[in-house]
């Protein structure tokens, strides 16, 4: 309501308004009022009417006044429309009454001056609500009248009435009043909002002050600015012309409405003025001056036809557009250089982008010379600005540099080729700038003794090929200087200047960081692989349960953190073992290395899958903590968290052929069937991932046929950014569905299938096919609880021994045997197990129900025992304790003697 039509339009409404109510108002009170007046006339005629009906008096002077006026008194109430007719006595006691109860009692208003011979008519408020009434005396004789002063009042007559009663058609007239009210305020409403939208258009929806003061800022700015503005109107009348317009064109001070034609233009201004076209910073004359002119016609978004144009003199500027453009070329030259040159983290690559980049823009041949240690990610021994002992000036010796690329318009000339070891004499262009830093430049090579230095048959022959100019600019980044870029000048005959430098010292300036990036890249990549390489199993150990492939391909962003293990365990059973720590880096790649470590240490205490994972959560927690006050000790930047990793530890016993599962965060594993069916363990419990902690671990228990493949992997395999993980996991099931494949087969099919083009993670992928201990490589007995009973068992485990071959080893196998089983017999309860397996060494096991676990002890010369376990470590190769469920298994293992042919067992 700011703007002058919105103020306009609201007065208009609130004086429509205002007539609108005031019209309602004095209707309803001039209706009040006429009812009243009505109301008063009505009573007062019914009760002198019935107060001066023959026969009154001597009816009000009989026996019974309500017998007889009663029914008279109704009578008259109906006729007259009014609310009640009473007859009373002088001291107001009721004789006629509507109400039948109330006969005989007070009446209840003022009757006073009634019975001094007066009239009374008052207005009360009654049951009925508003009412007026009115009180007449009734006189002995009739005809002595009210006002005559002579006669006695022998009783009193009131009729009443309510106001509503008389006002009903008033009222019924008011809602026409009151719709014919809003009609005329919605009519006078709807014409003010039409005028008010026409004064918004007109005023832009602003208010007086506002457009007060935007005529004066336009004015004034329209006649400072030093661009002049020229408007013309749409029949080619100039309508506004600023100072600046004026002074440019010399225009008359009348030049306002007059045709463009008549005013002096330009032809070529003139016809541009006038023909409505668009046209951006087109030059045009005004005497000697060059102008620069905008012109856009003022009707596109509703205005009134014409045009507007901009001016601005730009003779001042033309002087300098050589330098201008030339200026204009070289930044361009340099942004292109910089979205070409380091496109990758390749040294030689981006070595090679900046020679290519600089042919046929600012030289003709370009060559790039690098140190070897450079090539390797390494430091410069050699060449850092302001050091001796490169480029020769201490000993005399010749700089060696690598010639890393080379590019130019023709392929004949005699350059050094690419790959070549040169070694620059001291006193050559890139020695020099080699040792100091500094650019050199050769305008006419044949005249440069140092040059030739070099190699003088060389330097003719590449003179000969015409090539007479050159610069050299030593790569310099971070205070190190890695090599010397050479440009050379064949075709233009115009040799290199001054001016040339700043521009070859930008362009090697953008390449130098990007091969330095590309160096220390390198070397941190380098150190990276070779890190991870070693923590990684290089052979897989030797065991029968299982048939195992694997694949590891590292991401090309950066090293990881994925990890892989085989790992084999006592009772002829293996662990599987893939994981991946969050992050890419050396960090990673160190953290791996201490879980395979970790795993390796939980592996050799036998515990579950999901004890495992619990133990390396742990792990991760303390190393996170131990990252958290690093961080804290050595500021921002001192130190990186890890986030946490995931883990997937399977157990397979090729006895059973059970596969014992955890996993923490990983993604589920794959068993294919013999048949080829495939099935994601997508229901395998899937605990957090490992540092997180809260929730414990799960572990899950399958039997897997002869023949199955297993197959653990990380989640680069299967997520890819452009993929849903829902998809790769389907393109692997897809890529496992085909029976009768080798492990290696597998891996081949599956990274076929999967593998992305330029991985963004690492991959690291297992397939195990199972096997299954033959049931005769294997023998157990029960065993009771009776020291009687062991002779009878190393009697049979002799005989099972000789049945294997392996009757060289019975004597120390009954040994062990006999001790574990009166260990057993001696401290545990409950049934005694004795299992002998004869896989890759002799694996014997005695398992009972106790969980305490015997440890090793050396006993003194005066003890009578102790010396049971100290014999058994000292007879098997290895021996240990494993927790189960019903309690433990002691076990032991010894190495397999040769067969008499002198062939390895199987």
């Amino acid at each position: 309501m700011r703007t002058v039509a919105g103020q306009v339009f609201v007065l208009q409404v609130v004086v429509v308004l205002l007539l609108v109510v005031a019209a309602v108002v004095a209707l309803v009170l001039q209706s009040r009022y006429d009812s009243e007046r009505e109301a008063r006339n009505r009573s007062m005629a019914v009760a002198e009417s019935f107060a001066n009906a023959p026969g009154m008096a001597a009816a009000l002077r009989g026996a019974d006044p309500t017998a007889a006026l009663q029914p008279l008194a109704e009578r008259a109430r109906k006729g007259s429309g009014v609310d009640f007719v009473v007859a009373m006595s002088p001291h107001g006691i009721r004789y006629t009454h509507p109400n039948p109860n109330r006969i005989g009692k007070h009446f209840m208003g003022s009757i006073a001056d009634a019975v001094k011979g007066r009239t009374v008519t008052e207005t009360f408020t009654g049951t009925l609500g508003l009412s007026v009434r009115s009180v007449v005396p009734v006189f002995e004789h009739p005809g002595t009248g009210r006002g005559s002063g002579h006669g006695k009042v022998v009783g009193l007559v009131s009729a009443g009435i309510t106001i509503k009663k008389v006002s009903g058609a008033a009222d019924h007239q008011l809602p026409l009043l009151v719709a014919a009210a809003v009609a005329a305020l919605a009519l006078a409403t709807g014409g003010t909002a039409m005028v008010s939208r026409r004064l918004r258009r007109q005023t832009h929806g602003l208010d007086p002050a506002e457009m007060t003061r935007m005529y004066e800022h336009h004015d004034a700015v329209l006649h400072a600015v030093r661009e002049g503005v020229l408007i013309v109107s749409g029949d080619g009348r100039l309508v506004l012309a600023n100072d600046e317009a004026r002074r440019l064109f010399a225009l008359p001070p009348d030049a306002e409405g007059r045709l463009v034609a008549e005013l002096g233009f330009d032809p070529h201004t003139a016809e541009l003025l006038v023909s409505g076209r668009q046209a951006t910073d087109e030059v045009h004359t005004a005497g000697e001056r060059l102008l620069s002119v905008s012109h856009r016609p003022t009707d596109r978004n509703g205005g009134p036809p014409g045009s507007v144009a901009t001016l601005r003199d730009t003779t001042e500027l033309r002087a300098l557009t050589g330098k201008v453009d030339l200026a204009r070329n070289r930044l361009k030259l340099l942004y292109d250089a910089g979205v070409s040159i380091g496109t990758t983290l390749d040294v030689v690559r981006t070595a090679q982008e900046l020679a290519e980049y600089a042919v046929a823009r600012f030289a003709d041949y370009v060559s790039v010379d690098l140190a070897d240690s450079v090539l390797r990610g390494e430091e410069p021994q050699e060449g850092a600005a302001g050091t001796t002992g490169g480029g020769g000036s201490a000993d005399g010796r010749p700089t060696p540099l690598r010639r890393t690329a080379l590019s130019g318009i023709r392929d004949d000339v005699p350059l050094y080729p690419l790959g070549k070891l040169i070694r620059f004499t001291p006193n050559a262009p890139q020695a020099r700038g080699y040792r100091t830093g500094v650019v050199t430049v050769v305008p006419v090579l044949s005249d440069h003794e140092g040059w030739q230095e070099q190699d003088r048959d060389q330097a003719q022959k590449i003179v000969d090929s015409g090539i007479h100019s050159m610069i050299t600019v030593p790569l310099r980044a971070r205070g190190v200087v890695l090599g010397v870029a050479s440009f050379l000048r064949a075709e233009k005959p115009e040799p290199f200047e001054d001016d040339d430098i700043s521009l070859a010292e930008e362009l090697v300036t953008r390449a130098a960081v990007s091969i330095d990036n590309a160096r220390r890249y390198t070397r941190e990549h380098t150190m990276a692989v070779t890190l991870q390489r070693s923590l990684l199993p290089r052979v897989l150990p030797e065991q029968n349960a299982l048939d195992v492939a694997y694949r590891y391909l590292p991401a090309e962003s950066g090293v990881g953190g994925d990890w892989f293990d085989v790992i084999p365990l006592p009772g002829a059973r293996v662990a599987l073992v893939v994981g991946d720590v969050v992050g890419h880096g050396l960090h990673a790649a160190a953290t791996m290395g201490r879980l395979r470590t970790a795993v390796h240490n939980f592996s050799t205490l036998d515990l579950p899958p999901d004890e495992i994972l619990s133990h390396l959560d742990d792990l991760i927690a303390r190393i996170d903590q131990d990252e958290g006050h690093s961080v804290l000790a050595e500021g921002d930047g001192g130190g990186e968290v890890i986030i946490g990793a995931t883990c997937l530890y399977a157990i397979y016993d090729p006895v059973t052929r059970r596969c014992t599962m955890a996993r923490a965060g990983h993604p589920p594993p794959a068993v294919v069937s013999p048949d080829g069916t495939v099935e994601l363990l997508t229901d395998l419990p899937v605990g957090p991932p490992l540092g997180l902690g809260g929730l414990p671990f799960e572990t899950e228990q399958l039997e897997l046929p002869e023949g199955s493949h297993l197959v653990l992997y990380t989640d680069g395999l299967i997520e890819k950014r452009d993929r849903d993980i829902d998809t790769g996991l389907e393109l692997l099931r897809d890529a496992l569905s085909h029976p009768g494949r080798t492990p290696e087969q597998t891996c081949t099919a599956v990274l076929d299938a999967l593998l992305p083009e330029r991985p963004s993670d690492d991959i690291a992928l297992i397939v195990a096919r199972t096997r299954v201990l033959e049931p005769g490589r294997i023998a157990d007995w029960e065993v009771p609880s009776d020291p009687a009973q062991v002779a009878e068992v190393r009697a049979a485990v002799a005989r099972q021994l000789t049945e294997w071959e392996l009757g060289d080893v019975a004597f120390t196998t009954e040994l062990i045997l006999s001790e574990l089983i009166t260990n057993a017999i001696r401290y545990a309860t409950g049934p005694i197990r004795v299992r002998l397996l004869c896989d890759r060494s002799l694996i014997c096991e005695v398992s009972d129900t106790s969980s305490t676990s015997p440890h090793l002890r050396y006993a003194a010369t005066t003890d009578e025992g102790g010396r049971g376990l100290f014999l058994v470590s000292q007879f098997a190769d290895r021996w240990g304790t494993r927790y189960t469920a019903e309690g433990k298994v002691i076990w032991t293992e010894q190495t397999l003697p040769l067969p008499k042919n002198g062939k390895p067992r199987p």
